[in-house]
């Protein structure tokens, strides 16, 4: 165990914070100290109401732009402009999606159809990650963590919620988790790389370094599988986290980059992207990684010749499947037990990688039985009930889609 020493005030409140969710108070602290937190201004009082029908809207940006669907119908309820490129995320309670500007992380209202005043600033705001009542979000450019109540905005978008800050000792392409006991995982990195992860938790008025590991080069995204364990992607394998240590499982190629997990909270399987070329041009990848938390068994699989997806196209879904939206147009189930491919669904019609990550191609999510799937050559979003295959609503919009989100909670 590593205990590191404040030179500012104490960390307690941010302890309480992780440890008994978000009240008022919010601050900042450093890897190797804690600074003075400041008090955000209380959030709005002015609460707000809406049905089952409003919540689970689905989202999908475009150029300039972002679009508020019905999650049934597909029917454009609202169109927000933007800058030129814009990411979109569920911020996990029903209504809300965090959306990363240049200025940093906006919040839009799917319910009023409205990108709210609040701003987090960030110098490139990066990962959101929703886990156990906590939203959390990653700035790049300052290394800096904001935790947010999943509820925060229940009474309103008047102003920005209360929140807790963490900033890492170096700015990074990182992302971070805070655990149902407080724990907070993050990743650790500089502008040259990044290596690995530690566990840290508030004790009094000092941080207290409760696990790392800083064999996972090139560490990216995360996935919290059955039993609360944790996994990260490595260029050489991956890094789980449970029951308070880090295990390190290595790819079986030298090269075995896996930067994202697709996983369920009821299962014990990972299943990853991979890629083992670091040559390979384009972002098609043809293999899969599948790991067993449980075990602690990472393997590779092969996909069919013609199943080749990028990092859009893989979402978890009815049974603790996984859905592949392949380059043929089909959306293939992948049992991550066995590795195999169950059955297949043609949706779209079949398409090329791109030339850069951001360009727009067919993205997959999954809100309960239903999956989403963006088609941008056609403009089309379409509805596809994942247990019968059936395509149950198709929409064309305005404008070739880009981003996928649905406001989950």
């Amino acid at each position: 165990m590593h205990t590191t020493h404040p030179t500012g005030i104490a960390v307690a409140a941010l302890g309480a914070v992780l440890l008994a969710g978000l009240t008022a108070c919010s601050g900042t602290a450093a890897a190797e100290s804690a600074t003075s937190p400041s008090t955000p201004a209380p959030a709005s009082t002015t609460g707000h109401d809406h049905t089952h029908s409003e919540s689970g809207r689905v989202v999908v940006t475009f150029q300039h732009g972002i679009a508020v669907l019905d999650p049934h119908t597909l029917e454009t309820v609202a169109e927000i402009p933007t800058e030129e490129f814009t990411r979109v995320n569920s911020f996990g309670d029903g209504r809300t999606i965090a959306v990363t500007t240049s200025a940093g992380f906006r919040f839009l209202d799917t319910v009023d159809g409205v990108l709210a005043d609040p701003l987090v600033p960030a110098t490139a705001a990066g990962h959101v990650v929703v886990h156990d009542g906590k939203t959390v979000l990653f700035d790049d450019g300052s290394g800096t963590t904001t935790v947010f109540d999943t509820a925060a905005f229940a009474p309103g978008y008047d102003s920005l919620p209360a929140s807790a800050r963490y900033t890492a000792p170096a700015a990074h392409h990182g992302v971070s988790i805070v655990l149902s006991d407080g724990t907070l995982l993050t990743t650790v990195g500089d502008e040259s790389g990044r290596s690995g992860a530690v566990a840290l938790t508030a004790e009094g008025d000092r941080w207290v370094q409760t696990a790392l590991n800083d064999q996972c080069p090139g560490i990216h995204g995360e996935g919290t599988a059955q039993q609360e364990t944790v996994v990260f992607g490595c260029e050489n394998g991956a890094l789980l986290y449970s029951d308070g240590e880090f295990d390190k499982l290595a790819a079986p190629d030298v090269y075995g980059r896996m930067g994202n997990a697709f996983v369920s909270d009821t299962s014990p399987i990972v299943v990853g992207d991979y890629k083992s070329d670091p040559d390979a041009e384009g972002y098609l990848l043809d293999a899969v990684t599948l790991i067993d938390t449980a075990t602690h068994d990472l393997r590779v699989v092969d996909l069919p010749a013609n199943v080749r997806y990028t990092f859009r196209d893989v979402a978890r879904g009815p049974g603790d499947l996984a859905y592949i939206l392949s380059t043929d147009g089909q959306i293939h189930v992948l049992d991550p037990v066995s590795g195999e491919i169950l059955r297949s669904y043609p949706v779209v019609a079949p398409w090329e990688g791109p030339a850069q990550w951001q360009d727009p191609h067919p993205a997959i999510t999954v809100d309960g039985e239903i999956a989403y799937v963006t088609e941008p050559a056609t403009r089309a979003v379409h509805a596809v009930n994942l247990t019968t295959g059936e395509k149950i609503a198709t929409t064309t919009l305005d404008h070739a889609p880009n981003e996928l989100a649905v406001a989950a909670g």
